[in-house]
């Protein structure tokens, strides 16, 4: 049974040295200097390998080990899966060990639950407006009918279809489709 930290600053110019201090008699600490916005954070990914079953995994801060409540909640939810409990120390009501701490883990989910439902709804609505506005949606087509008939007419002056791939830029299949259709 282990104690494992978690130290993250978000950029080169901040310091560990506070959270550091908070994890001393951690078995061993897991640290990095990256945004935690960033979805690559390797140390993170290191220490949720490095968890076994009965460990604890002490941060600082909540906002130190995940960039939203819904991440924070996957993560958890991987501890826990795990055998592993989970701690905030400058939280302690939040401590997957007891049941109040795991009713406060369960609150934030739901919490996080409706923050993506809002902005979910918000979003579709904005895209509705927007494709009643006359907003197009997408990449926009290359192969117009401008382009379409310029395919056909080379094409019917005798080009071959690498020749045509070359002079248009367009792909094989591009120049195959703009002739069938």
């Amino acid at each position: 049974m282990a104690l494992v930290g978690y130290a993250r600053v978000s950029s080169v110019g901040q310091s560990l040295d506070i959270q550091l201090e908070k994890l001393k008699g951690c078995n061993k600490v897991f640290k990095e200097k990256r945004s935690g916005v960033d979805t690559g954070r390797p140390a993170l990914k290191r220490c949720l390998e490095f968890l076994r079953d009965g460990d604890t995994l002490l941060v600082s801060k909540i906002d130190r080990l995940a960039r939203s409540t819904s991440d924070l909640y996957r993560i958890v939810t991987e501890l826990a899966e795990k055998g592993v409990s989970f701690k905030v120390l400058d939280d302690p009501s939040i401590d997957t060990r007891s049941r109040t701490g795991k009713l406060i883990m369960g609150i934030l989910a739901l919490i996080a639950e409706f923050e993506n439902d809002i902005r979910r709804e918000r979003q579709m609505d904005g895209i509705a407006k927007a494709k009643d506005r006359g907003v197009k949606f997408g990449r926009k087509r290359e192969l117009t009918d401008d382009r379409v008939e310029e395919i056909r007419a080379l094409r019917q002056s005798g080009e071959t279809v690498p020749t045509i791939i070359k002079r248009t830029g367009f792909s094989k299949a591009s120049v195959y489709r703009a002739l069938n259709a």
